[in-house]
């Protein structure tokens, strides 16, 4: 199935063409946190009711990929988007130490059905978009898209969710282990958070296969 995703096309296409196709159920997933060196992998994951008005919902247009967006726009996002009636989202996550069990491509498609299995109890999914070239073994029709997070509406709500409730368990951690200023690096590899790792030591939540050469 060819979906149009060219970065200047307007928000809802990919949604909409999805629901003529007879979808009506459709699971859009992208993930945060996936080159960190501490914290968990957090897939979010949004579906539109069939509803949802892109043309006069003001704040659709303020949607990008979350990396593009300041933690404030990100926050106001969030919060319009968490109570919105015809916005369900959900998030999971995978934790460093099964990271370091699988690797991180396996714990991401681990993090896939989990949450494709939290949307089903609820309702049925009939199609899957995910941000990425992952391949799946999965029976339901999907389709992966590089950089979906900046193409889709969805998919980047998806992202903006999952980057403001994985920023939020970074703050929590820092709490913590405050020696590793996890409030600002979120656990990514900063020179001041190796300086922090060699000077303290690994703390429980730091992914130990990604830091081999600190071992």
């Amino acid at each position: 199935m060819k979906i149009e995703t060219k970065k200047s096309f307007k928000f809802g296409i990919c949604e909409k063409f999805l629901w003529k196709k007879g979808y009506k159920k459709v699971l859009f997933i992208d993930e945060v946190g996936r080159g960190s060196v501490a914290g968990s992998l957090v897939l979010g994951g949004v579906v539109l009711d069939k509803r949802f008005n892109f043309k006069k919902e003001n704040w659709v247009k303020l949607v990008r990929d979350s990396k593009k967006l300041t933690p404030k726009k990100r926050e106001d996002i969030f919060k319009i988007a968490s109570i919105h009636p015809l916005v369900h989202w959900e998030i999971t996550k995978i934790s460093n130490k099964i990271i370091d069990e699988i690797n991180i491509l396996e714990a991401f498609k681990l993090g896939v059905k989990k949450l494709l299995q939290v949307f089903n109890e609820k309702k049925k999914i009939d199609f899957l978009i995910i941000d990425g070239n992952t391949k799946f073994q999965i029976v339901l029709p999907y389709k992966s898209i590089i950089k979906a997070d900046d193409k889709i509406f969805s998919c980047s709500l998806a992202s903006i969710i999952a980057k403001v409730k994985r920023d939020e368990m970074m703050r929590k951690f820092h709490k913590k282990f405050p020696q590793f200023s996890f409030f600002k690096n979120k656990g990514y590899g900063t020179q001041e958070h190796f300086d922090s790792i060699k000077n303290n030591g690994f703390c429980p939540i730091h992914r130990k296969s990604f830091l081999k050469k600190l071992q």
